[in-house]
């Protein structure tokens, strides 16, 4: 019997099953999909010269992430590479708004679209060099941020810290309208907020998309040389020295719960594989209540929580083989990693505006990944290992285009969305197409069936919305991964903070399961018995 039972070896299950092992806890590891990574893996199966990532890439949030800095992952031979520019957004007219991790030449490029937005780009470079360490701590840092925030506070005084606060609720588009006069730095901050389902009206969606923009300028986006799955072999190998244990090809379908705790868990194969003192689900918030959690071990108030839980967008996404690189009009494109493809920030409300009402849409935003720009290894020399992604509405009532899309995601359906994308990128690459050795093609339905967690795509765990965020993470409680059961943690994106290849929700679970707290987080989870005790509404800590 080991101490701990993980269920779901992604980044977030190996980063806990990680620190779990640094205490001496015995751990074991248990996968649904024959190799471990969960998002964050890379293959050959486009063409066998080709290293592909089949679902993350760029990983700005690893680097500023304290958790997996703490991992010293390069021991167990992590190497990044980054391309020549971080970011560029081409228009059609052949401008390019870039975002290179020098900021004076970021500012002089967007000082081209209206004079004074590199002053401006300056000025918000200078408030994050400020306080962008404690403000990555209190978003990684298990609820309350007592510190972080104390931090910040300090450093924010006269008024600042509400400045900034307000200013981080903004939706991006007003964000943008503040701060700066042109559309470069507009659409810099707006592509950014769509990484996650931020909208340029969605409140939120100024914050995280002046945190990417940050990120990037600060630490570029970095990917593992080699593929993504340098950064899986890394957390695979650092916890096997340890002594933990992962089992592939193992899916669990049920928590064990006596009288009130997990005490293990059982999987497809009828086995029954106990934990001593915790089971930590690297799983979906929905997965996890009522479905591998029976019901009858759940406050009621949950379970009707979770029926008001959201989903983020889904996503359709296309991987390429390419027999030179992406010939873009604006050549300033051609040094960047990620790209983004819109004209302008009325585009991008344009393609929220129809997922919101359940289109299919017919001009999609892309966001495209250039990896042997960022990372030689990944394909011959002159060649381009290149994707490209879009969202979707979760439930499609029709289509924007004139191709009838259903959502159904058949063969045909496949090929004409992956048509439709490529044509966008033949509107600022002309002669892209002819460039495409091989496509594969990873619609809702193919992203989910490889990894559970990406529900029709989704990939954040559940919204980025204000709504769903800290303590409405993912239900309103305390944003804290114990839960109603005793001994079982929720370690997924679907805890706070959310998505991205940070490792913080398993690193909170993992804290939390060792009972390393405060003195505010005793007093905390004294609340939290209590409300459970009352109501049956908040999680209760380990005890």
């Amino acid at each position: 019997m080991s101490d701990a039972v993980v269920i779901g070896a992604g980044p977030n299950g190996l980063v806990a099953a990680n620190l779990l092992a640094d205490q001496g806890w015995s751990v074991e590891v248990l996968e649904a999909q024959p190799t471990p990574g969960g998002g964050v893996r890379s293959d050959r199966a486009v063409h066998p010269d080709f290293v592909n990532d089949v679902f993350s890439s760029f990983y700005p949030l690893s680097a500023a992430s304290p958790v997996i800095d703490g991992l010293r992952l390069e021991e167990d031979g992590l190497r990044w590479s980054h391309a020549p520019q971080v970011l560029a957004n081409p228009l059609s007219d052949g401008r390019c708004a870039v975002l290179d991790r020098d900021v004076d030449v970021t500012a002089e490029g967007l000082a081209e679209f209206a004079a004074g937005d590199g002053r401006s780009w300056r000025a918000q470079y200078a408030t994050w060099d400020r306080v962008g360490t404690d403000l990555v701590r209190a978003l990684f840092t298990t609820m309350p941020p007592v510190r972080a925030l104390a931090g910040l506070g300090l450093k924010l005084r006269g008024g600042g810290a509400l400045r900034l606060a307000r200013a981080m609720l903004l939706p991006v588009r007003r964000l943008g309208e503040e701060e700066f006069s042109g559309e470069g730095a507009r659409l810099l901050l707006a592509g950014n907020a769509l990484h996650a389902d931020l909208g340029p009206e969605s409140a939120l969606g100024g914050g995280f998309g002046w945190l990417m923009s940050m990120l990037g300028q600060q630490y570029g986006f970095p990917v593992p040389v080699g593929g993504a799955n340098a950064l899986t072999d890394a957390l695979v190998s650092r916890l096997r020295r340890r002594g933990g244990v992962i089992r592939c090809g193992e899916q669990v379908t049920e928590i064990v719960v006596e009288r009130g705790r997990a005490v293990g868990v059982r999987t497809a194969a009828g086995d029954a594989v106990r934990a001593r003192r915790a089971v930590l689900a690297d799983v979906s918030a929905p997965a996890l209540y009522g479905r591998l959690v029976s019901p009858e071990h759940l406050p009621s108030q949950v379970l009707d929580d979770m029926r008001r839980f959201q989903w983020d967008f889904a996503t359709f996404k296309v991987d390429w083989a390419l027999d030179s690189t992406i010939p873009w009009k604006a050549g300033a494109a051609a040094g960047a990693g990620t790209v983004h493809l819109t004209d302008s920030v009325d585009d991008l409300t344009r393609f929220a505006a129809q997922i919101a009402m359940g289109l299919v849409p017919d001009r999609p935003f892309l966001l495209v990944g250039q990896m042997t720009t960022a990372d030689p290894t990944r394909s011959p020399a002159g060649t381009e290992s290149a994707w490209a992604y879009t969202h979707l509405p979760r439930e499609i009532r029709g289509d924007a285009g004139d191709a009838g899309l259903t959502g159904s995601w058949d063969a045909t359906e496949r090929e004409i969305m992956a048509d439709r994308m490529e044509e966008r990128v033949e509107e600022y690459a002309p002669g892209f197409r002819a460039r495409v050795l091989n496509r594969r093609v990873l619609a809702p339905p193919t992203l989910q069936s490889a990894d559970a967690n990406l529900s029709e795509g989704a990939l954040n765990g559940g919204t980025t919305a204000l709504h769903q965020q800290a303590v409405f993470r993912p239900i309103p409680g305390t944003g804290r991964p114990e839960t109603p059961v005793r001994g079982l943690y929720l370690a997924s994106a679907s805890a706070h903070p959310g998505g991205g290849v940070h490792g913080a929700p398993g690193a909170n679970a993992a804290r939390a399961a060792l009972g390393i707290r405060g003195s505010f987080g005793d007093v905390l989870a004294l609340l939290q018995r209590s409300l459970t005790r009352g109501s049956g509404a908040a999680a209760v800590g380990n005890r």
